[in-house]
Protein backbone atom coordinates (compact mmCIF):
# COMPACT_ATOMS: atom_id res chain seq x y z
CA UNK A 1 0.00 0.00 0.00
CA UNK A 2 1.38 3.01 -1.03
CA UNK A 3 -0.04 5.64 1.22
CA UNK A 4 -2.19 4.75 4.25
CA UNK A 5 -3.19 7.68 5.66
CA UNK A 6 -4.11 9.41 2.32
CA UNK A 7 -6.72 6.85 2.18
CA UNK A 8 -7.73 7.07 5.39
CA UNK A 9 -7.53 10.78 5.68
CA UNK A 10 -11.51 10.87 5.56
CA UNK A 11 -12.01 9.76 9.12
CA UNK A 12 -10.52 13.24 10.24
CA UNK A 13 -8.09 13.45 12.89
CA UNK A 14 -10.01 13.76 15.96
CA UNK A 15 -13.30 11.88 15.90
CA UNK A 16 -15.10 9.40 18.31
CA UNK A 17 -13.58 6.67 16.89
CA UNK A 18 -9.75 8.03 17.64
CA UNK A 19 -10.77 9.80 21.18
CA UNK A 20 -11.87 6.14 22.29
CA UNK A 21 -8.23 4.12 20.72
CA UNK A 22 -6.35 7.39 22.23
CA UNK A 23 -8.38 7.83 25.54
CA UNK A 24 -7.99 3.29 26.15
CA UNK A 25 -5.16 2.99 25.23
CA UNK A 26 -2.95 5.51 27.73
CA UNK A 27 -5.29 3.90 30.35
CA UNK A 28 -3.52 0.74 29.75
CA UNK A 29 -0.20 1.68 30.92
CA UNK A 30 -1.24 3.39 34.14
CA UNK A 31 -0.09 0.00 36.04
CA UNK A 32 3.09 0.38 34.20
CA UNK A 33 3.88 3.30 36.05
CA UNK A 34 3.15 1.46 39.71
CA UNK A 35 4.85 -1.86 38.81
CA UNK A 36 8.25 -0.14 36.84
CA UNK A 37 9.03 1.53 40.40
CA UNK A 38 7.37 -0.01 43.38
CA UNK A 39 10.71 -1.40 44.22
CA UNK A 40 11.63 2.09 45.68
CA UNK A 41 9.29 0.95 48.47
CA UNK A 42 9.14 -3.00 48.30
CA UNK A 43 12.65 -2.73 48.89
CA UNK A 44 13.64 -0.01 51.39
CA UNK A 45 16.26 -0.50 53.71
CA UNK A 46 14.48 0.84 57.19
CA UNK A 47 17.64 -0.48 59.53
CA UNK A 48 20.26 0.82 61.51
CA UNK A 49 23.04 -0.69 62.77
CA UNK A 50 23.69 -2.02 66.51
CA UNK A 51 27.58 -1.17 66.03
CA UNK A 52 30.21 0.69 63.51
CA UNK A 53 29.89 -2.33 61.60
CA UNK A 54 27.49 -5.57 61.12
CA UNK A 55 29.26 -7.76 63.55
CA UNK A 56 26.97 -6.78 66.66
CA UNK A 57 23.73 -7.19 64.08
CA UNK A 58 20.91 -4.70 63.34
CA UNK A 59 17.71 -3.70 64.11
CA UNK A 60 14.65 -2.50 62.12
CA UNK A 61 13.03 0.96 61.82
CA UNK A 62 8.83 0.27 61.55
CA UNK A 63 8.48 4.35 61.89
CA UNK A 64 8.00 4.19 57.90
CA UNK A 65 7.21 0.32 56.89
CA UNK A 66 5.83 -2.43 58.38
CA UNK A 67 7.54 -4.74 56.67
CA UNK A 68 9.24 -4.72 53.37
CA UNK A 69 11.59 -7.34 51.62
CA UNK A 70 14.88 -6.41 52.87
CA UNK A 71 13.31 -6.65 56.40
CA UNK A 72 11.72 -10.10 56.00
CA UNK A 73 14.86 -11.29 54.15
CA UNK A 74 17.11 -9.56 55.89
CA UNK A 75 18.98 -8.16 52.85
CA UNK A 76 21.61 -6.64 54.60
CA UNK A 77 25.05 -6.13 55.63
CA UNK A 78 26.82 -9.40 53.50
CA UNK A 79 23.57 -9.07 51.99
CA UNK A 80 23.05 -6.01 50.57
CA UNK A 81 23.55 -7.16 47.23
CA UNK A 82 20.84 -8.90 46.87
CA UNK A 83 19.08 -5.38 47.32
CA UNK A 84 19.95 -3.84 43.44
CA UNK A 85 20.00 -6.74 41.85
CA UNK A 86 16.35 -7.37 42.84
CA UNK A 87 15.15 -4.58 40.54
CA UNK A 88 17.86 -5.82 37.81
CA UNK A 89 16.31 -9.08 37.84
CA UNK A 90 12.96 -7.12 37.01
CA UNK A 91 14.89 -5.11 34.18
CA UNK A 92 16.53 -8.52 32.51
CA UNK A 93 12.29 -9.40 32.57
CA UNK A 94 12.57 -6.37 30.08
CA UNK A 95 14.65 -6.75 28.26
CA UNK A 96 13.50 -10.46 27.42
CA UNK A 97 9.81 -9.11 26.73
CA UNK A 98 11.79 -6.42 24.81
CA UNK A 99 13.37 -8.94 22.59
CA UNK A 100 10.48 -11.96 22.24
CA UNK A 101 7.02 -9.69 22.51
CA UNK A 102 8.13 -7.33 19.79
CA UNK A 103 8.34 -9.78 17.12
CA UNK A 104 5.14 -11.65 18.74
CA UNK A 105 3.58 -9.11 17.96
CA UNK A 106 4.30 -8.44 14.51
CA UNK A 107 3.54 -12.07 14.02
CA UNK A 108 0.08 -12.35 16.03
CA UNK A 109 -0.84 -8.51 16.19
CA UNK A 110 -0.47 -5.46 18.61
CA UNK A 111 -3.93 -6.12 20.42
CA UNK A 112 -3.26 -9.76 20.93
CA UNK A 113 -0.09 -9.50 22.58
CA UNK A 114 -1.03 -6.35 24.65
CA UNK A 115 -4.14 -7.88 26.63
CA UNK A 116 -2.24 -11.30 26.81
CA UNK A 117 0.80 -9.34 28.49
CA UNK A 118 -1.41 -6.97 30.58
CA UNK A 119 -3.03 -10.41 31.84
CA UNK A 120 0.78 -11.95 32.37
CA UNK A 121 1.70 -8.67 34.79
CA UNK A 122 -1.46 -8.47 36.85
CA UNK A 123 -1.43 -11.90 37.68
CA UNK A 124 1.81 -12.52 38.45
CA UNK A 125 1.96 -9.61 40.55
CA UNK A 126 -0.47 -10.78 42.41
CA UNK A 127 1.13 -14.18 42.83
CA UNK A 128 4.36 -12.35 43.92
CA UNK A 129 2.41 -10.89 46.72
CA UNK A 130 2.56 -14.48 48.17
CA UNK A 131 6.30 -14.85 47.37
CA UNK A 132 7.71 -16.92 50.19
CA UNK A 133 11.44 -15.95 49.72
CA UNK A 134 13.75 -13.39 47.78
CA UNK A 135 14.69 -16.51 44.98
CA UNK A 136 10.91 -16.73 44.26
CA UNK A 137 10.19 -12.84 44.68
CA UNK A 138 12.75 -12.46 42.09
CA UNK A 139 11.24 -15.00 40.01
CA UNK A 140 8.15 -13.49 39.82
CA UNK A 141 9.60 -9.96 39.26
CA UNK A 142 11.57 -10.99 35.93
CA UNK A 143 7.74 -12.32 34.61
CA UNK A 144 6.13 -8.83 35.62
CA UNK A 145 8.73 -7.31 34.05
CA UNK A 146 8.14 -9.57 31.05
CA UNK A 147 4.69 -8.63 30.99
CA UNK A 148 4.77 -4.76 31.62
CA UNK A 149 7.65 -3.75 28.51
CA UNK A 150 5.53 -5.89 26.44
CA UNK A 151 2.03 -4.00 27.16
CA UNK A 152 3.86 -0.65 26.72
CA UNK A 153 5.21 -1.41 23.60
CA UNK A 154 2.24 -3.01 22.05
CA UNK A 155 0.23 -0.25 23.16
CA UNK A 156 2.84 2.35 22.11
CA UNK A 157 2.51 0.91 18.25
CA UNK A 158 -0.97 0.38 18.04
CA UNK A 159 -1.65 4.16 18.72
CA UNK A 160 0.86 5.01 16.75
CA UNK A 161 -0.47 3.19 13.61
CA UNK A 162 -4.40 3.76 14.19
CA UNK A 163 -4.25 7.65 15.04
CA UNK A 164 -3.55 10.07 12.45
CA UNK A 165 -0.14 12.58 11.90
CA UNK A 166 -1.02 15.12 14.23
CA UNK A 167 -2.80 13.16 17.18
CA UNK A 168 -0.14 10.47 17.05
CA UNK A 169 2.36 13.08 17.76
CA UNK A 170 0.09 14.10 21.10
CA UNK A 171 -0.04 10.51 21.95
CA UNK A 172 3.11 9.20 21.69
CA UNK A 173 4.82 11.98 23.34
CA UNK A 174 2.92 13.45 26.44
CA UNK A 175 -0.33 11.02 25.70
CA UNK A 176 1.18 7.87 26.78
CA UNK A 177 3.60 9.30 29.04
CA UNK A 178 1.22 11.66 31.17
CA UNK A 179 -0.95 8.57 32.17
CA UNK A 180 2.36 6.77 32.98
CA UNK A 181 3.50 9.37 35.24
CA UNK A 182 0.05 9.17 36.57
CA UNK A 183 0.49 5.48 37.64
CA UNK A 184 4.22 6.41 38.94
CA UNK A 185 2.21 9.33 40.90
CA UNK A 186 -0.46 7.28 42.48
CA UNK A 187 2.18 4.78 43.66
CA UNK A 188 4.09 6.84 46.33
CA UNK A 189 0.05 7.70 47.67
CA UNK A 190 -0.39 4.10 47.65
CA UNK A 191 2.46 2.97 49.86
CA UNK A 192 2.35 6.19 51.97
CA UNK A 193 -1.63 4.25 53.09
CA UNK A 194 -0.32 0.23 52.84
CA UNK A 195 3.12 -0.05 54.86
CA UNK A 196 3.37 -3.64 54.29
CA UNK A 197 5.29 -5.10 50.91
CA UNK A 198 2.62 -7.60 50.35
CA UNK A 199 -0.08 -5.84 50.62
CA UNK A 200 1.40 -2.91 48.42
CA UNK A 201 1.82 -5.29 45.69
CA UNK A 202 -2.05 -6.28 46.62
CA UNK A 203 -3.26 -2.85 45.77
CA UNK A 204 -1.02 -2.75 42.74
CA UNK A 205 -2.15 -6.14 41.18
CA UNK A 206 -6.20 -5.87 41.34
CA UNK A 207 -6.53 -2.88 39.32
CA UNK A 208 -5.27 -4.83 36.31
CA UNK A 209 -8.02 -6.99 36.13
CA UNK A 210 -10.39 -3.91 35.04
CA UNK A 211 -8.11 -3.78 31.89
CA UNK A 212 -9.28 -6.71 30.58
CA UNK A 213 -12.85 -6.19 29.22
CA UNK A 214 -11.27 -2.97 26.84
CA UNK A 215 -11.06 -5.91 24.36
CA UNK A 216 -14.32 -5.08 23.38
CA UNK A 217 -13.39 -1.32 22.52
CA UNK A 218 -10.12 -1.35 21.54
CA UNK A 219 -9.17 -2.59 17.72
CA UNK A 220 -6.81 -4.12 15.75
CA UNK A 221 -4.28 -1.93 13.93
CA UNK A 222 -5.70 -1.32 10.18
CA UNK A 223 -1.71 -1.19 9.06
CA UNK A 224 -0.58 -4.29 10.74
CA UNK A 225 -3.79 -6.19 8.69
CA UNK A 226 -2.94 -4.77 5.63
CA UNK A 227 1.05 -5.98 6.44
CA UNK A 228 -0.23 -9.25 7.24
CA UNK A 229 -2.56 -9.50 3.31
CA UNK A 230 -5.52 -9.13 5.73
CA UNK A 231 -7.83 -5.97 3.80
CA UNK A 232 -11.37 -7.19 4.37
CA UNK A 233 -10.39 -7.09 8.61
CA UNK A 234 -8.64 -3.83 7.87
CA UNK A 235 -11.06 -2.48 6.54
CA UNK A 236 -14.33 -3.67 8.24
CA UNK A 237 -11.82 -1.52 11.17
CA UNK A 238 -12.04 1.56 9.19
CA UNK A 239 -15.65 1.45 7.86
CA UNK A 240 -16.47 1.12 11.92
CA UNK A 241 -14.17 3.80 12.67
CA UNK A 242 -15.99 5.97 9.82
CA UNK A 243 -19.56 5.33 11.37
CA UNK A 244 -18.30 6.17 14.81
CA UNK A 245 -17.50 9.31 13.58
CA UNK A 246 -20.52 10.01 11.61
CA UNK A 247 -18.80 10.12 8.39
CA UNK A 248 -19.62 7.99 5.04
CA UNK A 249 -16.71 6.27 3.64
CA UNK A 250 -16.11 5.46 0.16
CA UNK A 251 -17.18 2.40 -1.73
CA UNK A 252 -13.60 1.01 -1.89
CA UNK A 253 -10.81 1.87 1.05
CA UNK A 254 -7.93 -0.68 0.00
CA UNK A 255 -7.35 -3.22 -2.70
CA UNK A 256 -5.81 -6.17 -2.87
CA UNK A 257 -3.51 -4.43 -5.29
CA UNK A 258 -2.26 -1.92 -3.13
CA UNK A 259 -1.62 -3.93 -0.40
CA UNK A 260 0.35 -6.45 -2.03
CA UNK A 261 3.75 -4.20 -1.89
CA UNK A 262 2.69 -3.13 2.01
CA UNK A 263 2.68 -6.61 3.10
CA UNK A 264 5.97 -7.84 2.67
CA UNK A 265 7.32 -10.89 4.14
CA UNK A 266 9.31 -11.04 7.70
CA UNK A 267 12.39 -12.27 6.73
CA UNK A 268 15.57 -13.20 8.96
CA UNK A 269 17.76 -10.43 6.70
CA UNK A 270 15.14 -7.81 7.89
CA UNK A 271 15.81 -8.90 11.16
CA UNK A 272 19.72 -8.51 10.94
CA UNK A 273 19.28 -5.18 9.30
CA UNK A 274 17.16 -4.07 11.88
CA UNK A 275 19.34 -5.13 15.16
CA UNK A 276 22.13 -3.64 13.44
CA UNK A 277 20.24 -0.20 13.13
CA UNK A 278 19.46 -0.34 16.60
CA UNK A 279 22.82 -1.41 18.06
CA UNK A 280 25.18 0.75 16.52
CA UNK A 281 22.46 3.79 16.08
CA UNK A 282 19.59 3.80 18.90
CA UNK A 283 21.85 1.71 21.54
CA UNK A 284 24.27 4.60 22.87
CA UNK A 285 21.57 6.96 23.32
CA UNK A 286 19.08 5.00 24.48
CA UNK A 287 21.40 3.07 26.81
CA UNK A 288 22.38 6.23 28.31
CA UNK A 289 19.00 7.82 28.63
CA UNK A 290 17.48 4.99 30.54
CA UNK A 291 20.54 4.59 32.64
CA UNK A 292 19.78 8.22 34.03
CA UNK A 293 16.40 8.00 33.96
CA UNK A 294 15.57 4.49 36.18
CA UNK A 295 19.04 5.56 38.55
CA UNK A 296 17.35 9.34 39.11
CA UNK A 297 14.14 7.52 39.96
CA UNK A 298 15.68 4.78 42.13
CA UNK A 299 17.58 7.55 43.91
CA UNK A 300 14.23 8.77 45.58
CA UNK A 301 14.52 6.52 48.87
CA UNK A 302 18.38 7.66 49.36
CA UNK A 303 17.70 11.81 49.29
CA UNK A 304 17.44 13.96 51.84
CA UNK A 305 13.56 13.90 53.39
CA UNK A 306 10.41 11.52 53.38
CA UNK A 307 10.39 9.23 51.02
CA UNK A 308 7.16 9.54 50.25
CA UNK A 309 7.12 12.92 49.64
CA UNK A 310 10.40 12.59 47.54
CA UNK A 311 9.20 10.10 44.86
CA UNK A 312 5.71 12.00 44.46
CA UNK A 313 8.27 14.90 43.79
CA UNK A 314 9.75 12.96 41.21
CA UNK A 315 6.76 11.62 39.35
CA UNK A 316 5.42 15.33 39.54
CA UNK A 317 8.12 16.36 37.49
CA UNK A 318 7.50 14.31 34.85
CA UNK A 319 4.61 16.15 34.11
CA UNK A 320 5.76 19.21 32.48
CA UNK A 321 8.87 17.06 31.10
CA UNK A 322 6.13 15.12 28.98
CA UNK A 323 4.24 18.04 27.64
CA UNK A 324 7.35 19.67 27.03
CA UNK A 325 8.47 16.56 24.33
CA UNK A 326 5.05 16.90 23.09
CA UNK A 327 5.76 20.92 22.17
CA UNK A 328 9.27 19.65 20.96
CA UNK A 329 7.94 16.87 19.22
CA UNK A 330 5.72 19.21 17.55
CA UNK A 331 7.46 22.01 16.51
CA UNK A 332 11.29 21.22 16.45
CA UNK A 333 13.43 18.98 14.57
CA UNK A 334 14.04 15.76 16.26
CA UNK A 335 17.97 15.72 16.48
CA UNK A 336 17.75 19.15 18.24
CA UNK A 337 15.24 17.98 20.82
CA UNK A 338 17.44 14.99 21.84
CA UNK A 339 20.61 17.17 21.80
CA UNK A 340 19.10 19.90 23.92
CA UNK A 341 17.59 17.68 26.96
CA UNK A 342 20.26 15.20 26.91
CA UNK A 343 23.32 18.02 27.04
CA UNK A 344 21.14 20.24 29.40
CA UNK A 345 20.12 16.60 31.41
CA UNK A 346 23.84 15.70 31.48
CA UNK A 347 24.77 18.87 32.43
CA UNK A 348 22.77 19.72 35.51
CA UNK A 349 23.87 16.26 37.06
CA UNK A 350 27.57 17.27 36.73
CA UNK A 351 27.06 20.20 38.93
CA UNK A 352 25.66 18.49 41.83
CA UNK A 353 29.21 17.36 42.64
CA UNK A 354 29.58 21.31 42.93
CA UNK A 355 26.76 22.12 45.96
CA UNK A 356 28.32 22.10 49.36
CA UNK A 357 27.09 18.89 51.39
CA UNK A 358 25.14 21.81 53.87
CA UNK A 359 23.06 23.06 50.86
CA UNK A 360 20.99 19.68 50.30
CA UNK A 361 18.10 21.33 48.79
CA UNK A 362 20.50 23.10 45.68
CA UNK A 363 21.30 19.57 45.32
CA UNK A 364 18.25 18.23 45.05
CA UNK A 365 16.53 20.88 42.87
CA UNK A 366 19.62 20.18 40.35
CA UNK A 367 18.76 16.40 40.70
CA UNK A 368 15.35 17.24 39.70
CA UNK A 369 16.17 19.29 36.92
CA UNK A 370 18.69 16.67 35.17
CA UNK A 371 15.89 14.00 35.80
CA UNK A 372 13.37 16.71 34.14
CA UNK A 373 15.45 17.30 31.06
CA UNK A 374 16.39 13.31 31.04
CA UNK A 375 12.55 12.42 31.23
CA UNK A 376 11.71 14.98 28.60
CA UNK A 377 14.50 12.70 26.03
CA UNK A 378 13.34 9.74 27.20
CA UNK A 379 9.82 10.76 25.69
CA UNK A 380 11.15 12.03 22.47
CA UNK A 381 13.73 9.05 21.76
CA UNK A 382 10.68 6.79 22.18
CA UNK A 383 8.41 8.48 19.73
CA UNK A 384 11.53 8.76 17.34
CA UNK A 385 11.98 5.44 17.15
CA UNK A 386 8.53 4.88 15.86
CA UNK A 387 8.60 7.27 13.51
CA UNK A 388 12.36 5.71 11.79
CA UNK A 389 10.98 2.31 11.39
CA UNK A 390 8.64 1.03 8.56
CA UNK A 391 4.77 -0.29 9.82
CA UNK A 392 5.93 -4.25 8.49
CA UNK A 393 8.66 -3.92 11.63
CA UNK A 394 8.03 -1.26 13.99
CA UNK A 395 6.80 -3.46 16.89
CA UNK A 396 9.64 -5.53 16.59
CA UNK A 397 12.02 -2.24 15.85
CA UNK A 398 11.05 -0.30 19.26
CA UNK A 399 11.37 -4.34 21.21
CA UNK A 400 14.68 -4.34 19.43
CA UNK A 401 15.83 -0.74 20.23
CA UNK A 402 14.16 -1.20 23.62
CA UNK A 403 16.13 -4.85 24.44
CA UNK A 404 19.09 -2.92 23.61
CA UNK A 405 18.62 -0.27 25.90
CA UNK A 406 17.62 -2.90 28.73
CA UNK A 407 21.43 -3.20 29.63
CA UNK A 408 21.66 0.24 31.05
CA UNK A 409 18.27 -0.22 32.97
CA UNK A 410 19.78 -3.69 34.85
CA UNK A 411 23.02 -1.40 35.60
CA UNK A 412 21.32 1.36 36.97
CA UNK A 413 20.54 0.00 40.22
CA UNK A 414 24.64 -0.59 40.53
CA UNK A 415 25.15 3.13 39.86
CA UNK A 416 22.82 3.61 43.04
CA UNK A 417 25.16 1.24 44.83
CA UNK A 418 27.94 3.64 44.04
CA UNK A 419 26.70 5.71 46.38
CA UNK A 420 28.83 3.32 49.01
CA UNK A 421 31.65 4.38 47.84
CA UNK A 422 31.70 8.24 47.04
CA UNK A 423 28.42 10.28 46.67
CA UNK A 424 29.39 12.59 44.05
CA UNK A 425 30.56 9.38 41.43
CA UNK A 426 26.76 8.43 40.07
CA UNK A 427 26.52 11.94 39.25
CA UNK A 428 29.38 12.31 37.47
CA UNK A 429 28.89 8.76 35.28
CA UNK A 430 25.79 9.62 34.70
CA UNK A 431 26.52 13.52 33.86
CA UNK A 432 29.18 12.63 31.77
CA UNK A 433 27.77 9.42 29.86
CA UNK A 434 24.38 11.95 28.92
CA UNK A 435 25.85 15.15 27.67
CA UNK A 436 28.16 12.68 25.22
CA UNK A 437 25.18 11.50 23.72
CA UNK A 438 23.90 14.68 23.99
CA UNK A 439 26.25 15.61 21.08
CA UNK A 440 26.51 12.34 19.40
CA UNK A 441 22.13 12.82 18.84
CA UNK A 442 23.21 15.35 16.14
CA UNK A 443 24.49 12.50 14.07
CA UNK A 444 21.42 10.65 13.76
CA UNK A 445 18.68 10.97 10.96
CA UNK A 446 16.00 13.47 10.91
CA UNK A 447 12.56 12.42 10.55
CA UNK A 448 10.60 15.45 10.99
CA UNK A 449 8.03 16.55 9.08
CA UNK A 450 8.18 13.07 7.20
CA UNK A 451 5.66 10.41 6.21
CA UNK A 452 5.05 7.04 8.30
CA UNK A 453 7.57 4.79 6.52
CA UNK A 454 5.20 1.44 5.46
CA UNK A 455 8.06 -0.70 4.18
CA UNK A 456 11.99 -1.03 4.82
CA UNK A 457 12.36 1.25 1.09
CA UNK A 458 10.34 4.08 2.86
CA UNK A 459 13.20 4.47 5.82
CA UNK A 460 15.67 7.20 5.81
CA UNK A 461 19.46 6.63 5.63
CA UNK A 462 20.88 5.97 9.24
CA UNK A 463 24.43 8.48 8.68
CA UNK A 464 27.39 4.99 7.88
CA UNK A 465 24.63 2.35 7.66
CA UNK A 466 23.08 0.73 4.50
CA UNK A 467 20.59 -2.20 4.05
CA UNK A 468 22.50 -4.71 2.46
Amino acid sequence: MADYEVQTAFLGEWGRFQQQVFFLLCVTVIPNGFTILAIVFLADTPYRLKDEGCLDGWEYDQSVYISTITSEWDLVCDDRWKNPLTSSVFFSGVLTGSFISGQLADRYGRKVMMFVTITVQTVFTLIQAFSPSWTVFCAMFFVVGYGKISNYISAFVLGTEILGPRVRTIFSTAGMNLFFALGYMLLPILAFFIRDWRMLLLGLALPGFLYLPLWWYIPESPRWLLSQGRVQEAEAIVRYAAKRNKIEPPPVIFSFSQVRSYAMPFTVKCNKYLSHLCIHNDYPHRNTVTISYFALSLNTANLHGNVHFNTLLSALIEIPAYILSWVLFRWCPRRLSLFLTLFMGGSFLLLIQCIPANMIYIAITLEMTGKFAVTTSFAVIYAYTAELYPTVLRNTALGTCSMAARIGSIIAPYFIYLRSYSISLPYILMGSLTALVGLLSLLLPESYGMPLPDTITHMQHFPGRAPE
